[in-house]
């Protein structure tokens, strides 16, 4: 029997993009070495080996969102205990919507995400650097 989801992923964008601020690439370019604002990248690793990334972004993998924001988990990262405004990324702005809600939802603010992810800021012309995905070393 097939499952029936009540709630799918397009009502969850919808719900995301209505309860956070969502900023133009255009703008989101202006941003690029700001003190004030953390620019989180979420893409995967992968994702950023082969697209290259934006200078200055904090690569946070989305798996580990909540416990890097949380300063009661064990993994909890520096870069969001600042006050800063947090704004999110990933490839095409689905992934940054629900994290920046999550992300809100928990305390964390303010944040923002780009609308049109990376994709876009590569399309208008932003900024971007080559990204070279450190490997485990080699046994013996």
């Amino acid at each position: 029997m097939p499952q029936t989801i009540s709630y799918g992923y397009k009502q969850m964008l919808e719900d995301a993009n209505r309860a956070i601020e969502t900023i133009p690439v255009d703008r989101a370019i202006g941003l690029v070495g700001r003190d004030d604002v953390v620019l989180v990248d979420l893409r995967d690793p992968r994702e950023l080996e082969r697209e290259g990334r934006m200078p200055g972004a904090f690569h946070c993998p989305r798996g580990m969102l909540e416990f890097w924001i949380d300063p009661e988990s064990p993994y909890a990262k520096p870069q969001f205990q600042q006050d800063k405004t947090f704004v999110f990324f990933c490839a095409g702005g689905w992934r940054s919507a629900l994290a920046a809600a999550t992300a809100a939802k928990m305390g964390l603010k303010p944040v923002a995400h780009i609308e049109g992810g990376f994709s876009a800021w590569k399309k208008a012309g932003g900024p971007v650097e080559a990204y070279e995905m450190k490997h485990a070393p080699k046994a013996g």
